[in-house]
């Protein structure tokens, strides 16, 4: 049987490890990998998955799926799930919206998460047999229950061009909804619905990376989390809520 509490640890020693290293570089000049349309790379992308990876391999046998570089092995029953900056664009400008973000798969399910947001040295964890938490507080989604009410955290991926009828339906569904934000980080989205800071993040075309440990998170604070249309690059569309407007 899987030993879920013993795997958090694990995965939040990993995340600590990794954002230690992102905050010791941070404000340094770096090598951007690449700068195309929407997205970017940078050299400490790859060296902070390096090193999440080396700590989770050196604790446990599963195969990991990381952004920047790929698969270690073929993937298992459970897989970890990295992202090692959520955030670069914002990491870059000195946005303090940004973080490391791990979890552990069985099949296409996020069954384990943690989030480090190293900015404010702020860790969210959980998994699907126990509650999320701040730190050592217990946190919960929140409890509104219409749009009208609500804040909605979305986002355009990088690698997602919408037609204009598709643009044109998303604008027409933020009108629903009190207040849109879009933050740069499809994991710091997903806390602050697991935190009750936001009741919905949802955004098509997004990669499992991005989304996998704000899941499993959001599960464990009592919400909601969808994840749909998994295709071969692993990108997804993602729906992440409270109950009430779930239903």
């Amino acid at each position: 049987m899987l030993e879920l509490d013993a795997w958090l640890e694990i995965a939040k020693s990993a995340a600590l490890e990794g954002g230690n290293y992102l905050l010791q570089n941070q404000g340094k000049e770096l090598k951007v990998l690449m700068d195309s349309g929407r997205d970017i790379k940078l050299q400490l992308d790859t060296d902070t998955e390096k090193l999440i990876k080396e700590s989770l391999s050196s604790q446990s046998s599963f195969s990991i799926l990381g952004e920047e570089t790929g698969l270690s092995n073929n993937l298992g029953e459970f897989y970890w799930v990295v992202d090692p900056l959520d955030g670069t664009s914002n990491f870059l400008r000195d946005i303090p919206i940004s973080c490391v973000s791990i979890a552990l798969m069985q099949d296409v399910t996020p069954i384990l998460g943690v989030i480090y947001d190293f900015n404010h040295d702020d860790l969210y964890f959980g998994h699907q047999n126990s509650k999320a938490f701040l730190n050592q507080n217990e946190i919960t989604v929140s409890d509104y229950s219409k749009k009208n009410q609500s804040t909605l955290v979305t986002g355009i991926p990088a690698k997602t061009h919408y037609s204009d009828e598709e643009f044109k339906n998303m604008i027409n569904d933020f009108q629903d909804w009190k207040k849109v934000r879009m933050i740069g980080s499809a994991a710091m989205a997903a806390i602050y619905v697991a935190a009750g800071k936001a009741e919905t993040y949802k955004e098509n075309g997004i990669f499992l990376w991005d989304i996998a440990a704000g899941a499993a998170i959001v599960e464990a604070a009592g919400g909601v989390a969808s994840i749909k249309n998994i295709q071969a690059d692993y990108r997804v569309d993602a729906i992440f809520t409270n109950q009430h407007l779930a239903n």
